[in-house]
């Protein structure tokens, strides 16, 4: 099996130095499956270790921002989806261990992402044409978070305990982690974990709404004012006021999992149960306000005074099992995972509308031998999601989504020159019961690629990619008021097919001390799906339709590091990260909620087991927007660290202080659809503890 050696983050550490002689500790492999050992992968990034432990958050999403491409929705603390190269939702797919997270996340940006992220053992970010082997939802590309709830290597360890521990300042908030793994017999693992976490009402850098609703929160005061409507005055000119405390953004959450597995020789198997919950405050859009149906079915104005908070459960169960085999393929490899999952929209104390969830995803995976540089894998694929929601904002009702999926990947490198290739078919039927609609869609997926080492140490490459992607069940079937957006969403039953045309060209240095890469890419859309706020309203609240029309998105993505000086024990490394994204939909208006440029910088003085780090990140203003879009100012956020590993570098065990947006500013997201309302953390100070025993 081939390695990819492959830099971790660009923020947060310096990328890895390929070459055969590279010490065991700084060679990291792709594990997500068939995929592993593939160039196809040039945008593939790895956050694992340390890096883990520094960048912890309640959402799998905000962990990974640092990154080059990546973005979050930030939704609100308790949920946050990653967002990458531009693309979220269908476009995103996030993985446990290769297997979809089976939960609704996709059906709108307020619904929390079910893995928690205190289990990562490493946290994979792919992108590139490879990653259509998971599908025609990962245009954008794929999160794969790798943890150990099934056992799947032979440790030599007896017993082992990893912990976790953190204080934070800007939401008052904990989290404690624990797992245990013991040998019960040779070769036969348990595993069990328990994770809990929460934090109070988040602290932001300035005012809370943005410029512009401050504006019309004042008009609307003074309108007020005019009118002799005293009291409703002060409310408006209060909400333009507020400032230094997010309301609503308070979160709970839990998990825990037991995992048994054997790892022989000639075959690995293994399976775990898991429990994720969570309860979290949404956020409410100023001036929000709907109508309920009254018990008369007369119609009811409500002006959206009561919090809006979501409670959510998952259970799940996962098992694998991996046989190595003689001949044409060397394993196979089956991975599949059931769920069940609820989740209920709360207005106040009472119960505003119910998602019910189950489902099914399953892979086979058959690795084909070395024969002469040529290698690869074949499989099959199954997902299905059984959907329902009951009360008075269930905008999207009951419906059931089946694919099946055949796929296949080739890479044949006897020398400098290399050439991959991958194919994928999917054949996806969505059924709506409540209004009587049944749509299949067939759709095909290809890339090739090819990538020469012009020199030990610098590789060139280029891909090239044809997606499809069938329209999900939210897109085809939503209609009516979403209480935790604040939206009236509209879906079109009869949308067509998405496809679309990708290309990157990328070029990777690893030299001895320095590595660098640059990507540019770009895809080319036909029918490309989105969701447009038109500017009207529906029961009092905004009116988004779902529509489609051409799209074009490129972007460059760049990130390098080096060793900047060195005297005897002490070294100082600088790093840099930036990433730019410009996206157009055919009528010339720009895309939606696509992230503005970034660019980042590091420094990190170490010695031995200590490591002193400095980090400064620009984000650009976005003033390319789409109808009825607010624009977002740009904004500067300086963080430091300060970690020990008190057992030795070798050992897992890791004390962090750190101070994240040190001048407590105010930095919204671009890509998120509540910017105007939830600002991103205040100064933040932490100390976090990583016991590995």
């Amino acid at each position: 099996m081939l390695e990819i050696l492959l830099a971790s983050t660009a923020l947060q550490s310096a990328p890895v130095t390929q070459n055969d002689t590279a010490p065991e500790e700084e060679r990291i492999v792709i594990t997500g499956h068939i995929i592993e050992g593939l160039d196809l992968l040039a945008g593939a990034s790895v956050v694992e270790g340390e890096e883990i432990t520094r960048t912890i958050e309640t959402q799998v999403g905000d962990m990974l921002t640092s990154l080059p491409g990546v973005s979050a929705t930030s939704f609100t603390p308790g949920a946050s989806r990653p967002i990458l190269r531009g693309f979220s939702g269908e476009r995103v797919r996030v993985l446990n261990d290769g297997i979809g997270s089976i939960d609704v996340a996709n059906t709108s940006a307020d619904h929390a992402v079910t893995i928690d992220p205190l289990t990562a053992e490493r946290i994979e970010v792919l992108r590139g044409p490879a990653v259509l082997i998971f599908g025609g939802q990962a245009i954008g590309g794929a999160v794969n978070v790798i943890d150990r709830r099934i056992p799947r290597t032979d440790t030599n360890e007896p017993f082992h305990f990893d912990g976790l521990a953190q204080y934070r300042t800007a939401d008052d908030g904990t989290a404690l982690g624990g797992a245990v793994d013991v040998e019960v017999v040779e070769d036969l693992y348990v595993h069990l974990d328990g994770n809990w976490s929460r934090g109070e009402d988040v602290e932001v850098g300035g005012y809370v709404l943005s410029d512009e609703l401050r504006a019309e929160a004042l008009e609307e005061a003074a309108e007020e004012f005019e009118e002799g409507n005293l009291e409703e005055a002060a409310e408006f000119a209060e909400l333009a006021e507020l400032r230094d405390v997010l309301p609503n953004s308070a979160f709970e959450q839990w998990s825990a999992a037991a995992g048994i597995g054997y790892v022989g020789e000639d075959i690995e198997i293994g399976a775990s149960y898991s429990i994720f919950d969570t309860d979290y405050g949404v956020p409410t859009r100023p001036g929000a306000h709907h109508a309920h149906e009254g018990e008369e079915g007369a119609e009811e104005e409500e002006e959206g005074e009561e919090m809006v908070s979501i409670g959510m459960r998952q259970e799940r169960f996962d098992a694998r099992a991996r046989f190595y085999v003689q001949g044409f393929f060397e394993s196979a490899t089956l991975r599949f995972a059931t769920a069940d999952y609820t989740h209920t929209e709360f207005e106040g104390d009472e119960v505003g509308t119910v998602f019910d969830s189950s489902g099914f995803e399953g892979r086979l995976e058959m690795k084909q031998a070395d024969r002469d540089g040529l290698h690869g894998a074949f499989g099959i694929q199954y997902y299905e999601r059984e959907f329902d929601a009951v009360g008075a904002e269930a905008f999207l009702r009951d419906n059931e989504t089946a694919t099946f999926s055949v796929f296949g990947i080739e890479e044949y490198q006897p020398g400098a020159l290399g050439i991959e290739g991958a194919a994928r078919f999917d054949f996806t039927s969505q059924e709506s019961d409540f209004l009587g609609i049944e749509r299949d869609y067939s759709t095909f997926s290809g890339a090739i690629g090819a990538n020469y080492e012009v020199a030990s140490d610098m590789t060139l490459g280029a891909n090239l990619s044809y997606t499809e992607r069938a329209p999900s069940a939210e897109e085809l079937f939503s209609e009516g008021p979403h209480i935790a957006t604040q939206a009236f969403e509209v879906g079109d039953p009869d949308l067509e097919v998405e496809s679309s045309v990708g290309g990157e060209l990328f070029a990777r240095y690893e030299g001895e001390n320095v590595a660098a890469r640059a990507t540019l890419w770009a895809n080319w859309f036909d029918d490309f799906i989105y969701q447009q706020d038109t500017g009207l309203e529906e029961d009092e609240l905004p009116l988004f339709l779902y529509q489609q029309q051409g799209a074009d998105f490129w972007g460059i993505e760049l990130e390098a590091s080096a060793p900047l000086w060195r005297d005897g024990l002490w070294s100082v490394e600088g790093d840099v990260v930036a990433d730019y994204i410009r996206a157009t939909l055919e009528d010339g208006s720009p895309v939606p909620r696509i992230p503005p440029f970034r660019i980042g910088t590091g420094l990190t003085l170490s010695r031995d087991t200590l490591s002193l780090r400095g980090e400064v990140e620009y984000v650009g203003e976005q003033d390319r927007t789409a109808a009825f879009e607010t624009a977002t100012d740009d904004f500067t956020m300086v963080n430091a660290s300060l970690s020990w590993k008190p057992l030795g570098k070798d050992n897992e065990t890791t004390l962090i202080l750190q101070a994240n947006n040190i001048f407590d500013v105010t930095a919204r997201r671009h890509a998120s659809f509540t910017k105007d309302f939830v600002p991103l953390a205040g100064r933040d100070i932490r100390l976090t503890a990583r016991f590995s025993l």
